[in-house]
This record gives structure tokens, C-alpha cells and sequence, in this order.
């Protein structure tokens, strides 16, 4: 198929997708959301709307081995931007490579294009330059209005917790104390704008750098308890900053039992990974109730792709 022929199925798919998805999120006060989600084999693309800026990954795939070529790219960019009359100064584009290792969160440039969005009348901030993800999961939208609702009072932990949004959610509504953990400073200082950018005092509030198996597995865990957790581990790390790896199938078992081990009587863990072909193996959880959640955390802007599963575990 030539790049034209590509160009006008792209652009016929766009449409369609301006006229359903941008509706939908306009009807829900959305202001950031995914526009294209590789619908179409052919163009493997991710493109995400931020308040009028575009984020657009390519999915660098062995069997599309035309995707880097120039022309072709800049043919679906032209269509892209006339389509949403957005000029080429906000859009931002990356390549997304399938590999292991810490690479999601690797810098590869310094631009610093920064800006603040909004999420139900919270801001973040997101970096449309620096990184290969900007610091705001749209597809955890729904999972965090989830915590939002249920914080009301409670001690919420958010272990591998990035740049803090289901903290601030987590505040937004109500939670008495907080902690956060993350093995980066620089996502822990992020996370602590996020809540100077919604004027939350970090009183009750506490952020530490931690190897997260290191810090489930430290005997000065024994005495914290939690309301609510929340666990969204990376599907592979080997970052130089833990002594060993993750393997999120593999390790899912002792991870989540070690955060259910932090729960207090009638809490609840939020557990999700974006491993496509996770099983849940529910006998090693120590009788644990499990719920999975995935059909209701799923929002509109990506049921093409299905990016995560969730699940919300009790003890029983």
C-alpha cells in the first residue's frame, strides 16, 4: 500500500475518531485523551491530545520496517495537524521500541517543553519532550478517580508511583496521610510539584526513594498499615538502582502479598500491570478476595488497544 493510500485511510480514521472520541471528551470535561491508539495496522501510532498539544509515538515494529522513513511519517504528521488545525511547533514525536529494562522512563532529550494540564479539576504537569512517557498515564484516568472516591479519611500507599498522580488524587479526596515511593528523585520532586500545583501542603504527606522490593521486604514495613495501597509495578526492570529484577509474572505472587501484608483490616490494594499476556495465578495470594476491575478502568479513549488490566484485592 503506497503512503498516499495510507495518508487517506489515516485521515478517514481520524475523522471518525475526532467526531467519537473528542465528543465523548468533551461530554466528560476530558482535556487530555488518546486520539489514536494503532487502530489501523498499517500506521502504528499513538497519538494523545494534551490541551492542544499532541504527543505522538511511533511503534517502531521489525515488520514495519518503512516506519522510519521520514516521508512517510511526515506524510501522516501533515494529515494529523490539518485534520486538528494544531501547528507543528505542539507536536511532539517519539519512537517507542519494544525492549527490556528500564528504558520507559530513560531521558533522551532536554527540551524541557513542559506544560500544566488538567484531570477533574486537578493539574499535572507533563513533559511533551524529555521523555518517552510525559509524566500523566491516560489510561489510569478512571483507576484514579477510583482512589479518589474511596481516600476520604484513609492512609494510602502508592508504591512504584512515578510522577505522584494517584497521590494527588488521593489527597484531592480526602486521605488523612499519604506515602509515595518511587526509585527516582526526579519523579519524587515531579510528584511534589504535582501537589504544589494544587496547592496540597506536603504535611502528612511523605515521599521516599526506595528499591520497591527492598522496601516490601524490610522488616521496618512490619509496623505500617494502610487503608488503601496502590500497585502498578513496571512489567521489566533491571534498573541499576535495584539489586535484582522484576519480572511482573514471575513476581506478582510476592509483590502482592508483601503489599497485602501493609494493609489494614478492610483496606484494599489496587494492583494493574500493562503486561499483555499476564495471568493472574490468585492460589499463592494467601486467600485474598480479588476483583478484577479492568472492564470498569478501561476509559472510552482506549478500548481499541485494552492497555492495562486492574484488579482491586481485599484480604479475606
Amino acid at each position: 500500500m503506497s503512503t498516499t493510500e495510507q495518508a487517506a485511510m489515516f485521515e478517514n480514521r481520524l475523522q471518525k475518531n475526532i467526531s467519537r472520541i473528542q465528543n465523548a471528551a468533551q461530554r466528560l470535561d476530558q482535556r487530555c485523551y488518546r486520539l489514536y491508539d494503532a487502530d489501523i495496522p498499517e500506521i502504528p501510532l499513538l497519538i494523545d491530545f494534551y490541551q492542544g498539544y499532541l504527543h505522538v509515538a511511533l511503534m517502531a515494529r521489525r515488520k514495519f520496517r518503512d516506519m522510519d522513513n521520514e516521508a512517510w511519517l511526515d506524510a501522516m504528521l501533515e494529515v494529523l495537524m490539518s485534520e486538528l488545525q494544531i501547528p507543528a511547533e505542539k507536536v511532539f514525536v517519539k519512537t517507542r521500541r519494544r525492549q527490556k529494562g528500564s528504558w520507559q522512563y530513560s531521558k533522551f532529550a532536554h527540551e524541557r517543553r513542559e506544560i500544566v494540564v488538567e484531570e477533574d479539576g486537578l493539574k499535572f504537569k507533563v513533559n511533551l519532550s524529555d521523555y518517552l512517557d510525559t509524566g500523566l498515564f491516560l489510561d489510569h484516568r478512571i483507576t484514579r478517580q477510583m482512589v479518589r472516591e474511596e481516600s476520604q479519611g484513609k492512609s494510602v500507599l502508592n508504591l512504584f508511583a512515578y510522577t505522584g498522580a494517584f497521590t494527588v488524587h488521593a489527597i484531592a479526596g480526602g486521605a488523612r496521610k499519604t506515602t509515595t515511593v518511587d526509585m527516582s528523585n526526579t519523579y519524587l520532586r515531579w510528584a511534589r510539584e504535582n501537589l504544589a500545583l494544587n496547592d496540597m501542603s506536603l504535611r502528612g504527606h511523605r515521599f521516599e526513594r526506595a528499591d520497591i522490593l527492598q522496601y516490601l521486604a524490610s522488616p521496618d514495613r512490619a509496623r505500617e498499615r494502610y487503608d488503601l495501597i496502590v500497585l502498578d509495578p513496571p512489567t521489566f526492570s533491571n534498573s541499576k538502582k535495584m539489586d535484582d529484577t522484576l519480572e511482573i509474572q514471575r513476581d506478582h505472587p510476592w509483590l502482592i502479598n508483601a503489599a497485602l501484608n501493609l494493609l489494614k483490616p478492610g483496606g484494599a490494594l489496587y494492583f494493574s500491570t500493562n503486561f499483555r499476556n499476564f495471568k493472574l495465578q490468585p492460589g499463592p495470594l494467601h486467600g485474598a478476595r480479588v476483583e478484577e476491575l479492568t472492564h470498569k478502568t478501561i476509559p472510552h479513549d482506549f478500548q481499541h488497544s485494552k492497555p492495562h488490566r486492574s484488579w482491586r484485592i481485599t484480604r479475606s
